[in-house]
């Protein structure tokens, strides 16, 4: 197996709501909000973690594929593929491919593992457009908002459990870099990493998505400096989607 080509994917991806992406803070701070979202540590900016958009486009294309219900919810593993049928076979090994597959313990296959390679896509994280925060910085406006919340008692009519959630505002844009590596005998690779993307836009990234937070879209894509933006359009999906 050669490697015979590394390709850059860049583009912007555009909010269009609310992005909230826990940072895990454990502190409560006097007037601060609930559930913060994680920042740069050293420029305090948000960003998008390169984690969160490899696990949130992996699951898709499992659900997709229809092999959650054997993996009984684990990420797709070399452990699975024994128990994949036929017809899916070869799509849930491109899926390996692309995301990688850690070797469980010592009973894997090592002709499977020799015959997948190394993980070819690389995430990386997602900084906010320096122009967007300009911006942002010419209108003293804020980098995040804090959206309030509450439950409705049916019974009362009364709201109760207040809460703050800390997002970042539709119409921000960040900065989307992805990196693949091609091997000799990869076939129709990025056929799949444009359904990913496509589906990344149809249902969002981050919490509350059921609420309306975390819709996204991609306002520019380009492979090598090519427009790829027209691909995402092309996606067509067999089941509900």
């Amino acid at each position: 197996m050669k490697l015979i080509a590394l390709q850059k994917l860049t583009g912007t991806l555009e909010l269009v709501s609310g992005l909230h992406i826990g940072s895990g803070n454990t502190e409560m701070h006097i007037g601060g909000t609930d559930n913060p979202v994680i920042k740069h540590p050293l420029t305090q900016h948000p960003y998008i973690p390169g984690s969160s958009l490899k696990g949130k486009i992996r699951s898709l294309l499992e659900w997709e594929l229809g092999v959650v219900g054997i993996t009984d919810g684990t990420p797709l593993g070399f452990k699975h593929i024994d128990r994949i049928d036929p017809a899916q076979l070869e799509p849930a090994k491109n899926l390996l491919r692309l995301f990688g597959g850690a070797p469980e313990g010592g009973n894997h296959d090592s002709d499977l593992v020799k015959e997948i390679g190394p993980t070819r896509l690389a995430f990386w994280d997602c900084a906010l457009e320096p122009g967007w925060i300009e911006e942002m910085n010419s209108r003293n406006l804020l980098l995040t908002e804090n959206k309030s919340e509450n439950m409705i008692d049916r019974i009362r009519g009364v709201a109760e459990h207040p809460r703050n959630t800390e997002r970042v505002p539709a119409g921000a844009r960040f900065e989307f870099n992805l990196t693949l590596r091609v091997h000799d005998g990869d076939e129709n690779l990025l056929e799949i990493v444009w359904k990913g993307l496509r589906l990344l836009e149809l249902t969002g990234l981050g919490g509350s998505g059921s609420r309306g937070y975390g819709k996204l879209k991609f306002t520019r894509l380009e492979l090598e400096g090519e427009d790829k933006l027209p691909e995402l359009g092309k996606v067509r999906f067999s089941a509900a989607a």
